[in-house]
């Protein structure tokens, strides 16, 4: 009598069906011993089937019973196992958040002093331009005042100065106006 193994013992369907037959069995027996009760010979084979059936069951009983208990170690020992990596998990996310918001904050505390120390750079050089330009004094320009570019001694080009490009030809595919 061998059962199949499943996840908390054995297949209940078979152990069901072994029960059921060794009751039919034991009701044959019992039966065959109430019509042999004059014979002595089979009422001794009677019996000693009658025993080895009943070790049968009580060692199917036994044996249930610590498979399931063993099932159910095992059962617990690999609940315990995954709670236990679980846990471990969990303490590793809430660590690797920790050092995160940790990180951020620096990075935040770095940029606002970043900022403070541009914004104090830029307030000085205004302070600066300011205290320059607090001290010149703009005297205006009478409006017919000749520009150097507007007489005639500032040529409008190198070429026309007869500078050193001035013998040399315009580029290929261009014109010259």
């Amino acid at each position: 009598m061998r059962f199949s193994v499943v996840k908390i013992g054995y297949d209940q369907r078979q152990v069901d069906s072994c029960l059921d037959e060794l009751a039919v069995r034991l009701s044959r027996l019992a039966a065959r011993a109430e019509g042999a009760a004059g014979a002595t010979r089979e009422w001794d084979e009677i019996r000693q089937e009658a025993t080895w059936l009943s070790g049968l069951l009580q060692r199917l009983d036994l044996g249930d019973a610590a498979t399931t208990r063993r099932a159910g170690d095992v059962v617990r020992q690999e609940a315990d196992e995954i709670l236990a990596q679980a846990r471990c998990a969990l303490d590793e996310a809430r660590e690797e958040a920790r050092r995160l918001r940790e990180q951020a904050y620096e990075d935040a505390v770095q940029a606002r002093r970043d900022f403070e120390e541009a914004l104090h750079a830029r307030r000085r050089r205004e302070a600066l331009v300011d205290e320059i330009l607090t001290g010149v004094t703009v005297e205006p320009v009478p409006a017919d005042t000749p520009t150097a570019a507007a007489g005639t001694g500032v040529p409008a080009t190198r070429m026309a100065a007869g500078g050193r490009d001035s013998g040399a030809q315009p580029p290929t595919g261009r014109t010259g106006r």
